[in-house]
C-alpha cells in the first residue's frame, strides 16, 4: 500500500516522537556532538528518497557525513569559477574532518541513471530537465559503452548504467589532487557501492576483479 503523503503536520509529529525518544534518552550522545563532529566516513549518496544511508549503515548522528545529489555524482576537478557544491563538501571532508574513506553509493532504480541511459532530458530547459541533463551529462562517455551492450531499454541496461555511474565518480575522486596524494600514502581509502531496495543487499566494488560483490 502506498504510504500517505507527508504534510508538514506529519514531520511535526516525527519531530514530537524524536524529542521523546530520541533526543532526551541520548542526551550523552548530543553532548558529544555539541561542540564539534569527528566522523570517519564520507558517504556520497543519491537524493533518491528511498536510501537514506543513515538506515542502510544503521549509523548514530555523527558517524558519515553525507553528502547526496542526483545519481551520487562526483564531478571531475576543476578550478572554474562557480558554485562547487559536491566539491566544496570533498573540500570540507578531507581537508578539515580528516575523514579515514570516502564511499560512493550507487542505488537500483535510479531515475538519474536512467535519464543518463535514455537521455529522456537532453534538450530541455532549466527548470524543466535541463539542470538534471546538464548535471548527469558527466555519465556520458559511460554511457556509450553500457548502450553498446545492453541498449537503452531493460533492466539489465538500467542496473549497468547503475554501476557505471559509481565507477565513474570514483575515478573523478582521483582526479582531486589531495584525495589521490592521500589515497597513495594510505591516509585515505575509496569504496564503491551499491544498493537495491528489491532485494536489500549491500554490494562493495572489488576494483581489482571488476566486479560488484555482495557485502
Amino acid at each position: 500500500m502506498p504510504s500517505e503523503p507527508t504534510d508538514l503536520a506529519s514531520l511535526i509529529e516525527g519531530y514530537r516522537r524524536f524529542r521523546d525518544t530520541g533526543w532526551s534518552q541520548r542526551l550523552e550522545r548530543w553532548a558529544q556532538l555539541r561542540d564539534g563532529q569527528t566522523p570517519q566516513t564520507m558517504i556520497i549518496g543519491c537524493s533518491d528518497s528511498r536510501v537514506d544511508p543513515s538506515q542502510i549503515f544503521d549509523v548514530d548522528p555523527g558517524e558519515i557525513f553525507v553528502v547526496r545529489n542526483v545519481a551520487a555524482m562526483v564531478p571531475p576537478f576543476e578550478t572554474t569559477p562557480g558554485h562547487h557544491g559536491v566539491s566544496a563538501a570533498l573540500e570540507f571532508a578531507v581537508e578539515f574532518l580528516l575523514v579515514r574513506q570516502i564511499v560512493v553509493l550507487g542505488h537500483g532504480m535510479c531515475g538519474g541513471c536512467q535519464a543518463a541511459l535514455t537521455q529522456s532530458m537532453r534538450g530541455t530547459d532549466p527548470g524543466k530537465g535541463g539542470f538534471i541533463a546538464d548535471w548527469i551529462d558527466l555519465l556520458d562517455d559511460a554511457r556509450d559503452a553500457v548502450v553498446a551492450r545492453y541498449g537503452t531499454d531493460g533492466p539489465d541496461a538500467q542496473r549497468a548504467m547503475e554501476l557505471a555511474g559509481v565507477r565513474v565518480s570514483l575515478n573523478n575522486l582521483r582526479t582531486f589532487p589531495n584525495i589521490a596524494a592521500r589515497e597513495q600514502a594510505g591516509t585515505l581509502r575509496l569504496y564503491g557501492a551499491f544498493f537495491a531496495i528489491s532485494d536489500g543487499i549491500l554490494h562493495l566494488l572489488d576494483e581489482q576483479a571488476g566486479e560488484f560483490l555482495p557485502a
